[in-house]
């Protein structure tokens, strides 16, 4: 026999024997799995000592200036374990009485005290560990229950178990609801919960524990033991007071117009923190609630808010000058085909390009923009600068789902560009965007050109101390040049002044903005175009000199009530304004903020009678110097050149003084003191007397006449 077939030989020798092997594995997993599968399943719950992990306390989310807006609280599974290994049966039979007396008085009065004891001892008599007595007991309940007799000896000498587990608790309602979010098994993050989840859950721990029923598991004495980490704290930009504000305006205008959902975002200019985000939508039961955060993650045609990129993209490539001449031609024109008409009828032909912004004209805008960016490859400029606008880019706010914008690629087939994409796009429709996303750039033109971006969390704590800070990102130090940013401004408050939005200009503070309404589910037919709703909407800023907020508003498809921006959003965005005003006194001018100036001599009390006391404690409260001179019971004030001084008023006592010059109260006193009886006519001072001065008392009846 040759090496080479005694080779071979070995080989077929171990193939076959690996083969049979493998038979015979398969034939066993076989019988284990399908014919003796129940058995071994049976032994597998058997084995019921497991290392599980415990809950760890999730993080609060906090308002701006700290309060709660969502946190978890401790709820406990409160059992006893009649046979713990470390009970001395003494123990047991000399404490069971009060037990079974507290249960049954504090806890469960279902059962009489004597039948509390006689169940008990029945389950330490059948062997179990594991008693339920009370679930989601509060912590204050479990406290109390952990000083009854016996469980007062703790988990192992005295069999008690308290398991915690933690609820998600939000102290203010539906306050910011859907912006805060939740994170649910089985359910997508949503909100600041799901964006913030990593650092808000903390690190769960680790017990032996053991299985007493099926589902119950009690903790083993374990030195091994991982305790849970809680989480951290984030700290976010809302402001409970204007929170509210905004949701209240907010609810009242859907409620009203019987609206789809609304959205309300406030933001502070200068630094890009939101300190209001409301969302209110229908739900199916057709309940008002924040059903879905529209203000983030749906975005849509903005209509007419979208013409100050538009007019900025003209301002910005030097084609117009806000006080050029422009045909309207009444309102109505034509673009190939199709016709475009404004929102209103105003027979207007020739007019300024900083009127026809301030009252809306479609077919102005759309004129100018297809005049000077409709040519040749004019578009992609046009689509270029409003991108320089950063209206093609998604924020990147701490919410998950945040929607991209949408701006057509010019002249592409893929997006559907056409001959009348560009007059279209121009007031706001063939290209979508979220409200947070035109907002930001409206706070652009707010904040002088400079771009920040919007933001809901400052900070993330853990008890108390900050370990990480977000500070304020600039997306961009200049939109747009110096002058195209003042005439944008300039424009915006022409709208509320002369515009638009005149109808809720108020005395109060000046605000500026853009009202915008858009059609939905729009359908251009031969004939017609089919219009399945609308949306209206405001975008602005106040005070308009030094802006501090940013805000927006839009409703959609509102029902009642009217359907323009002016009519249905701008209100809202008033309301929200005034509250914030009243609700913030340092936003107000400070009246005496200017020097003081000198008063003048004819200004200055002069010839004022009263008592020396009152004008002492009246001129040293105001600060006012004056020369005091002689103390008396009555004085006159008197101005010369330089001062203020108190001159003696002599009273006499049997003759009629002279009270010109008195309040009614001083002159009531001294005259009456007389005997004289007074009639009195007018109000102010004394300015004439019916009986002279000097004249003897004799009682007479004396008139005043004050003015």
């Amino acid at each position: 026999m040759t090496i080479k077939n005694e080779v071979l030989i070995r080989m077929y020798t171990v193939l076959v024997f690996v083969v049979v092997f493998a038979l015979f594995i398969f034939v066993r997993a076989i019988r284990i799995s399908v014919t003796e599968g129940e058995i071994w399943r049976e032994r597998g719950k058997e084995k019921y000592v497991q290392v599980r992990s415990i809950e760890a306390d999730r993080g609060n989310i906090l308002a701006a200036d700290g309060s709660l807006l969502a946190t978890s609280l401790p709820f406990f599974d409160i059992a006893f374990d009649p046979n713990s290994s470390g009970m001395a049966p003494g123990d047991f039979d000399k404490h069971i009485d009060s037990l079974a007396y507290c249960i049954s008085t504090f806890v469960d009065p279902s059962l009489t005290e004597g039948a509390y004891k006689d169940y008990l001892d029945s389950l330490r008599e059948a062997g179990k560990q594991y008693v339920r007595i009370k679930s989601n007991a509060s912590f204050e309940e479990m406290l109390k229950i952990q000083e009854f007799p016996l469980f007062n000896q703790g988990q192992y000498r005295g069999g008690f178990i308290a398991t915690p587990k933690y609820r998600r608790d939000r102290p203010f309602g539906l306050l910011a609801h859907r912006t805060i979010g939740y994170v649910r098994e089985g359910s997508k993050p949503v909100g600041l919960e799901g964006y913030f989840d990593e650092t808000l859950a903390g690190e769960a721990g680790q017990q032996l524990m053991i299985r007493v029923d099926d589902g119950l598991w009690k903790p083993i004495n374990d030195l091994a033991k991982i305790e849970p980490r809680s989480g951290k704290d984030i700290v976010t930009t809302i402001d409970v007071d204007l929170q509210d504000i905004t949701e209240q305006a907010l609810y009242s205008a859907v409620l009203d117009h019987e609206a789809d959902h609304g959205v309300a975002i406030l933001m502070e200019v200068e630094t890009g923190a939101i300190r209001a985000i409301a969302n209110i939508g229908k739900t199916r039961d057709g309940d008002l609630w924040e059903t879905y955060n529209h203000a983030v993650g749906s975005a849509t045609e903005p209509g007419s808010t979208f013409k100050l990129a538009s007019i900025m993209a003209l301002l910005e490539g030097g084609y117009v000058n806000l006080e050029d001449s422009l045909d309207l031609e009444k309102g109505k024109t034509a673009f190939y085909e199709e016709t475009m008409l404004d929102a209103s009828a105003h027979m207007l032909d020739s007019t300024s390009v900083r009127r026809a912004f301030e009252i809306s004209s479609n077919v102005g805008i759309a004129k100018l923009v297809q005049q000077h960016f409709g040519d040749g490859e004019k578009a992609e400029e046009y689509v270029n600068l409003i991108r320089s606008f950063h209206l093609d880019q998604p924020t990147g706010i701490e919410i998950q789902g945040e929607a991209i914008p949408y701006v057509k690629e010019p002249y592409s087939q893929d997006d559907s560009w056409s001959g009348t994409t560009l007059p279209w796009m121009s007031i706001g429709y063939e290209v979508m965007i979220t409200p947070l996303q035109l907002l930001a750039f409206y706070n652009a033109v707010a904040n002088g050109g400079i771009m920040v971006k919007p933001y809901l969390v400052s900070e993330v704590q853990e008890y108390g101390q900050t370990l990480e800070q977000f500070p304020i990102q600039v997306l961009s130090k200049k939109i747009a040049s110096k002058k195209t940013i003042a005439q944008a401004r300039e424009l915006l408050e022409g709208v509320v002044l002369n515009g638009t939005a005149r109808g809720y200009r108020t005395e109060k503070y000046n605000f500026a903005g853009k009202t915008g309404t858009a059609q939905l589910n729009y359908q251009r037919l031969k004939d017609r175009t089919r219009v399945g709703g609308y949306q209206a909407s405001f975008a602005g800023y106040f005070p308009a000199e030094n802006p501090k907020y940013s805000c927006i508003v839009l409703i959609s498809n509102p029902r009642k009530g009217g359907i323009y921006g002016s009519d249905v959003a701008l209100p809202v965005f008033r309301g929200i304004a005034d509250n914030v005003f009243l609700s913030r006194p340092d936003m107000f001018p400070v009246l005496n903020d200017m020097p003081k100036g000198v008063l003048a001599s004819n200004k200055m009390p002069d010839q004022d009678v009263g008592r020396w006391s009152d004008f002492e404690q009246a001129l040293t409260a105001l600060n006012v110097p004056y020369d005091p001179g002689s103390p008396a019971e009555f004085g006159v004030l008197l101005t010369d050149s330089v001062s203020l001084n108190i001159e003696r008023r002599t009273i006499p006592e049997d003759r009629v003084p002279n009270v010109v010059g008195m309040g009614l109260r001083d002159a009531l006193y001294i005259l009456e003191n007389r005997g004289l009886k007074v009639e009195v006519s007018g109000y102010g001072k004394v300015r004439q007397q019916s009986i002279k001065p000097g004249t003897r008392l004799r009682g007479q009846t004396i008139r005043l006449r004050l003015g």
